[in-house]
């Protein structure tokens, strides 16, 4: 991915790695388009970044977002970028059978939600000159959570989504560049996720996202430091022993 000179759409972009995201990409010369449901979270964000711009959106809409498409084409028709960053991830105790109310909300939101938006956008994409695609999955998708199981798989999903349709969109203009996070400090599950020190500090994970767009422009995967040892436990035969870690420190 180009780093600079796009115009970017970036769905959750009034908080946490969304909002992050926004403003680094903001700083280096992008048209940015912040996307959410909250239209004061919106405005605090482009106040604070003169020139950014912001559109409501509701994604887990199917009907909203078809609508939202068209309208971020007209007010901007140099549009070339989106960022899939929007997503909820809320425990859920399936014993209990308390889950399948979040369950359906985590499926419309990590991934109808990115699929229905991209599906909207991309005759658009195809005309521009080049255009990309940015999917945001997670650590996550490689070894899962299971207090989180239905996050979790969304987040597999969005895996090899993005993987299925950066084949079939080999030939054309339009990439598709995943980027996977590993745990943040950010408030996806609440306050004290912010100030988790077990989680990566949110400007050191944007730093090195930026960097590895910067430095590695044909990388299909955004991976940082953080997030290998997840995404290499299959392959690495460690999968048993990452999965009881992790879930040992989150049970």
């Amino acid at each position: 991915m180009k780093i600079s000179g796009n115009a970017i759409l970036i769905t959750g972009g009034g908080s946490g790695i969304g909002r992050a995201l926004a403003e680094a990409l903001h700083a280096k010369g992008n048209k940015v388009v912040i996307a959410g449901r909250r239209e004061a979270v919106l405005d605090a964000v482009t106040a604070a970044n003169p020139g950014m711009e912001s559109m409501l959106l509701d994604i887990q809409d199917g009907a909203d977002i078809a609508g939202f498409a068209r309208q971020a084409v007209k007010r901007f028709p140099s549009l070339n970028a989106v960022i899939n960053n929007a997503g909820i991830m809320k425990p859920e105790n399936v014993p209990a059978a308390d889950n399948l109310a979040i369950a359906e909300e985590t499926i419309a939101t990590n991934l109808l939600g990115p699929i229905r938006l991209t599906t909207a956008l991309l005759p658009h994409f195809l005309k521009q000159p080049r255009a990309t695609v940015l999917t945001v999955s997670s650590g996550l998708a490689f070894v899962p959570l299971a207090l989180t199981p239905t996050y979790s798989a969304t987040k597999a999903a969005i895996h090899s989504w993005s993987i299925g349709l950066r084949e079939q969109l080999k030939d054309t203009s339009v990439e598709v560049v995943e980027i996977a996070p590993p745990y943040v400090q950010t408030e996806l599950m609440g306050a004290q996720q912010a100030a988790d020190p077990a989680a990566m500090p949110l400007a050191d994970f944007i730093s090195e996202v930026m960097t590895i767009l910067e430095t590695q422009p044909e990388a299909t995967e955004v991976i940082v430091e953080r997030c290998k040892p997840l995404r290499d436990a299959e392959a690495s035969g460690n999968f048993a022993q990452v999965f009881a870690a992790l879930n040992a420190r989150h049970g």
